[in-house]
């Protein structure tokens, strides 16, 4: 399949999701950035078209009948992807993402993860990585004050004994 670079920008700002996982190993910090595109096994062959197109990445299985296209593979986001990207902007809300994805791999690039302090720095950039609407931001906030409440609940000791008037 021969995907033209216009095409390409488009199926990403569309179909495309820029994420970094960030976890606290008990032997340091680890940070996982990938570029993952999952389509329905109909259309696998789109998803070996972006690999030959970026010559980089791989298909596999995502679930049941869905494929994905993924980069993990740091060096290849900062010298194939993020070049392309800067080159042939993103249209919609991806670009901001793509922004922090971008912000993420060259800090990685600079070995800032391996820093405690840098890597909570990254963490809350990964974080921040979605771009979200007011109404998503305000139900992301009612849903962590729900949690929070639930917590201090269960901390909170009962009172067992009931007066009665």
């Amino acid at each position: 399949m021969n995907l033209e670079t216009q095409w390409v920008v488009g199926f990403i700002d569309g179909e495309g999701c820029f994420y970094v996982g960030c976890l606290n190993m008990t032997m340091g910090y680890q940070v996982q950035p990938e570029l993952t595109v999952v389509q329905h096994e109909q259309d696998i062959q789109v998803l070996y078209g972006l690999k030959d197109f970026f010559k980089c990445g791989s298909v596999t299985r995502n679930h049941h009948d869905r494929w994905c296209w993924r980069i993990k593979n740091l060096n290849h986001l900062l010298t194939t992807i993020i070049p392309f990207f800067e080159t042939h902007q993103l249209k919609t809300k991806r670009r901001q993402e793509f922004l922090i994805f971008r912000e993420i791999c060259l800090r990685m690039k600079r070995k800032e993860h391996l820093n405690p302090e840098k890597f909570l720095e990254i963490k809350e950039l990964a974080e921040n990585l979605r771009v979200q609407t007011e109404k998503q931001k305000i139900q992301k906030s009612l849903a962590k004050a729900k949690r929070v409440q639930k917590i201090a609940n269960l901390q909170t000791p009962q009172d067992s004994t009931q007066t009665s008037l």
